[in-house]
């Protein structure tokens, strides 16, 4: 080959290894016996369906399989049972375990251990402190050892702590017992949506995220039933108050599912070891799915990458259905997407989630006026159980939402998640308005739809996760490092704001907590909408520069078919920089 040839093969060498995807292309081929239209495709002599190109059956919209090839319905049948189920039983725990606490102080526990300071408010501080500690060291740990045993050594962990709550004489105890199950149980909801993402495309992530997301909601509503048939039927068995059996119940749960993960928790696509449920096939597969939409596999934490930190510039990937763009080849993203931070979106989606006051407004009503107070509504009050139980539907409507998002965001809106979180924002901006704005006693059936209507902003949180998954995927690392920082994010907030924002004693009204409430979902719709603008013009750019660069290889191509390979060799020092090497030199203002 001539010494021109060799510098043009380079060149094209360094086009794609400026664009990995490029490089993929050019693996890419249709499977034996299909034609060019096929979406049925070879990588790696692996075969997949490309569902970018598929056309989504009635069938396939109710559950993503039905329209998948039979290795994938294998593939995703054995992960859906293995999992999806484990990350699911273990949310609603971990939601079951954390609210405990609570259902045992009014149960009993405050009198057995002269719990009448602010002593369950310094226990659930401990507990927050352990869990923002935990989150980010376990999600970098992820990257570098087996989920398979880190995510279930953490359940047990905290299976095991629960189970010593039980038997605690003092109060020194319990905090130890509550920071050390916060810290357990801290790593668990990142590392499920972090390994999730490691294993579905986005038409398969919202629907197993959001039934992951709901399992931990219905887990703390549970709590309560739990601990009522706990206190009602053993209370007093074996010498054991009531309030304590809930801890005893609660680890008997939770052990087992740990000891199952081990066994059937898969590691991550790149680096898992055939198991007797997962074949060398099925992983080869797995990681295929995964390096056709963009998602990198694992890499060496090197000093540039730890420097990096959360600059999106290094970790946006290119071929998933919803994130961002890579730079085109030689150039930068805009200056706003090098410092947009992705885990915003979640603590601006979680902290923007109202308090309800409705248990507190129906309380109201039952204002006495021997003690000074006037009833609201003379005539009308409420019972302890209808207080406890009319909340509940709110909790219906929330997991109803949830799984609709998702449904159709990975069916007819194929993978987008931004247009629910804007939804979303809206909605929770007109339900706090409309509540903040209206007189709390003249319209009962109104303000009681508006409340169940509150935790419809908590809908989207699987969403949000899915798209900061979907934005990083294109460095597993980072990715990694923004879900837990994301969290991590909301929860520091979280723990700070309801002491200003939403105080008890300015319930049902909570006006500063609506106004709150809306400011941040104001916020996120300004903030969303920003980062799509950057977006779509980082695309025009990308697709415009890919244009050039095929424009420079076609003219690279033609000169040296054009040229004698002697003259090249003779001209090879007067040779002047390409085109392209001028072009990577450049940078985007």
């Amino acid at each position: 080959m001539s010494t021109q040839a060799q510098q043009d093969s380079s060149r094209n060498q360094e086009i794609l290894s400026l664009d990995p995807i490029a490089h993929f292309d050019e693996e890419r081929k249709v499977a034996p016996g299909l034609d060019a239209g096929s979406t049925e495709i070879v990588v790696d002599n692996v075969e997949y369906t490309d569902q970018t190109k598929q056309k989504q059956s009635i069938l396939g919209w109710l559950w993503d399989t039905a329209d998948l090839g039979m290795e994938e319905r294998r593939l995703l049948l054995k992960l859906d049972t293995s999992l999806l189920v484990f990350a699911s039983l273990g949310y609603f725990i971990k939601n079951l375990d954390q609210t405990n606490i609570n259902n045992a102080f009014l149960s009993g526990m405050k009198e057995d251990l002269n719990m009448y300071g602010n002593e369950l408010v310094t226990a659930s501080s401990l507990w927050t402190t352990g869990y923002v500690i935990g989150q980010l060291p376990i999600l970098i740990l992820l990257t570098k050892v087996n989920p398979r045993y880190v995510i279930p050594t953490l359940e047990f962990v905290w299976g095991i702590l629960t189970l010593a709550t039980y038997s605690v004489k003092d109060m020194k105890t319990l905090y130890a017992i509550r920071f050390l199950v916060g810290l357990a149980e801290s790593g668990f909801y990142p590392a499920c949506h972090y390994l999730l993402g490691s294993y579905y495309t986005p038409r398969e992530l919202a629907k197993r995220t959001s039934i992951f997301y709901v399992s931990g909601a219905l887990g703390g509503m549970f709590s309560g039933f739990i601990q009522t048939g706990a206190y009602k039927n053993l209370d007093g068995v074996h010498g054991l108050e009531g309030w304590r059996w809930i801890f005893i119940i609660d680890a008997i749960i939770t052990i087992p599912i740990a000891i199952l993960g081990f066994i059937f928790l898969p590691g991550l696509p790149w680096n898992a070891k055939p198991t007797f449920w997962l074949s060398q096939k099925d992983i080869d597969l797995a990681a295929v799915r995964m390096k056709a939409i963009g998602r990198k596999e694992a890499q060496p934490w090197t000093k540039a990458k730890v420097s990096s930190g959360t600059n999106i510039s290094h970790f946006c990937p290119r071929g998933s259905l919803d994130g961002l763009p890579l730079p085109a080849p030689g150039q930068r993203p805009s200056p706003f997407l090098e410092t947009l931070d992705p885990s915003s979106y979640d603590m601006l989606y979680n902290n923007a989630i109202a308090q309800s006051p409705f248990g507190f407004w129906l309380k109201s009503f039952n204002a006495d006026p021997k003690k000074g107070y006037l009833a609201p509504v003379p005539g009308v009050s409420f019972s302890v159980p209808q207080i406890n139980l009319w909340p509940l539907p709110g909790t219906a409507v929330f997991v109803v939402l949830s799984m609709l998002y998702a449904w159709l965001s990975d069916g007819p809106l194929k993978g987008k998640r931004y247009p629910f979180v804007l939804f979303g924002s809206l909605l929770n901006i007109v339900v706090n308005a409309v509540l903040r704005s209206t007189p709390l006693y003249t319209n009962f059936k109104l303000r009681q739809g508006l409340y169940y209507l509150l935790p419809a902003a908590g809908s989207i949180g699987a969403l949000v996760m899915n798209w900061i998954t979907e934005i990083t995927g294109g460095d597993n690392e980072s990715r990694a490092v923004i879900i837990g920082a994301a969290n991590d994010l909301a929860y520091v907030i979280q723990a700070v704001a309801p002491n200003f924002i939403w105080k008890t004693s300015e319930f049902p009204k909570a006006r500063k907590g609506h106004a709150w409430s809306i400011s941040l979902s104001t916020i996120e719709l300004f903030w969303v909408g920003l980062v799509l603008w950057f977006v779509n013009r980082d695309k025009k750019r990308r697709l415009q520069d890919s244009r050039d660069d095929d424009e420079i290889l076609a003219d690279n191509e033609n000169d040296r078919t054009s040229s004698g390979e002697e003259d090249s060799e003779k001209d090879l020092d007067l040779v002047a920089p390409s085109p392209l090497d001028e072009k990577r030199n450049r940078t985007v203002v």
